[in-house]
Order: structure tokens, then sequence, then C-alpha cells
């Protein structure tokens, strides 16, 4: 036995028609067609909003309690870096165990270090030197000619550059690339 088919439409909700965006040819200036836009917008997104409450009413939700769900530490641990080579040059090998210091103390501005033992770049060449001027210096000196190769001349100092940052990222990779021009010119 054959099932007959409905080919009527099934009944829509009847819902208003919106009214329509303001016609660019209707006299009005940009800012009131703008205006008319963002109004019609704002009543379709607040029906649309009315209805998403509606149509999802009925599902019971629990609030999430965060400790179920998170379990990993909030706060990265740091952890010294996995088997870098150490470079064979004197100020190679100090810009490398600065930039291992800045990233294990953590990076500070405005100051060679701060109170919690964060250190700027400055900061964490002069702790790595050991009291070697001389050896800061060259140091000093290298990672001024990167920071030039890579922002341009318009930075004066090493203490400047650090301080114009928000965080230790840049000032960090910095000491990692001035080592490794240190140890590519036999410094």
């Amino acid at each position: 036995m054959a099932v007959p088919q409905c080919t009527a439409p099934a009944a829509s909700a009847v819902q208003p028609s919106p009214a329509a965006a303001p016609a660019p040819g209707d006299g009005l200036t940009l800012e009131a067609r703008l205006a008319a836009v963002e109004a019609l917008m704002s009543l379709r997104l607040d029906e649309a909003a009315v209805a998403h409450e509606v149509r999802t009413a009925h599902i019971d939700t629990t609030p999430v309690d965060l400790a179920d769900v998170i379990t990993v530490p909030l706060t990265p641990t740091l952890q010294p870096p996995t088997s870098t080579p150490q470079p064979g040059t004197p100020v190679a090998a100090l810009l490398e165990r600065a930039r291992a210091r800045m990233e294990t103390d953590g990076w500070c501005a405005g100051a060679l270090s701060d109170e919690s033992g964060a250190v700027c770049l400055l900061g964490a060449i002069r702790k790595e030197a050991g009291g070697d001027r001389s050896l800061e210096a060259d140091a000093t000196s290298v990672v001024l000619d990167a920071i030039h190769r890579r922002f341009g001349h318009h930075v004066d100092s090493v203490p400047e550059f650090n301080d114009s940052w928000g965080s230790g990222h840049t000032p960090t990779r910095m000491l990692g690339e001035a080592a490794s021009m240190a140890d590519a010119q036999g410094l």
C-alpha cells in the first residue's frame, strides 16, 4: 500500500518582516543610514538572542568547576633550556649565559635587576660577566650591533632598547641573536 506524500509546505512560524534598511537614494546622510542599519542589526541580534534562549531553555546545564577541568599549573614553571650548545668564544658564551639567566630569573625594565631577581639585558650581561668590565663592554657592543641590524640605528643604547618593551620576549631573543653573531665573528 502506497503512502500518500504530503506536498504542502509545513506551516512556518509567523514572524513580522523586519523593517528594510534605508536605500542609498532616500535622501538620508551616510551617518543617518549607518545609524538606521545599526538599529536594525541590533533589533535582529536581540530577536536572535531571545530565540536562542527559547530554543535552549529545556537544556539542563550545571556550572563547571574549573578545578575539575584544569590539570596543569596556571603559571608555567621556568625550566632551564635543554642542552643548548655552548658557543666557543668568550663573548658568545657570556651572551648565551645572560640569555639563560634572563629566561630563568625573569626580565625587568627600568633597573639592572628588581627585588625578585629579574634582570634587564645589561643586568644579565653584567651578572654573567662576573666583574670583567672588558668582556661586559664587548658583549654589550655586540648586543647593540644586533639591535641595530634588526631594528635600525635609532636605538641609542641597550638599556633604552630593553626598557622599550612590555615583556622580556624580544630582549631575550636579542641576547640569543647577539650570541650567534659573536660566535660567527669569533668574539
